[in-house]
């Protein structure tokens, strides 16, 4: 019975770990959508900061990508920025955000 535990335990640790893992990915590439959308916009360093801070914090919103995705959207809006550019870049940053965790 120990040994069924043991694996028990296991699974649960490596489970919260790649939790964890996710979390940090997603916070990253968070924080990458940004710095571009930042740059888009033409904001000064101290902008960029709260920006970036901006943007992570609307990914607490709801489960997913969505409500980052919607941000993105609002803020780019008169940049025409389309859905598909902004789609593609959240793909791209969120792989570049995977190679720095791994």
């Amino acid at each position: 019975m120990d040994s069924f535990e043991d694996r028990k335990k296991g699974f649960e640790k490596k489970f919260a770990h790649d939790e964890e893992k996710e979390f940090k990915i997603s916070a990253r590439r968070n924080k990458y959508l940004g710095e571009w959308g930042s740059k888009i916009m033409g904001y000064s360093e101290e902008q960029t900061k709260e920006y970036i801070q901006s943007v992570i914090k609307a990914d607490f919103a709801e489960a997913g990508d969505e409500d980052v995705f919607r941000k993105i959207k609002s803020d780019l809006e008169s940049f025409n920025i389309s859905d598909d550019e902004i789609r593609s870049k959240m793909n791209e940053m969120n792989e570049k955000a995977k190679a720095d965790f791994n």
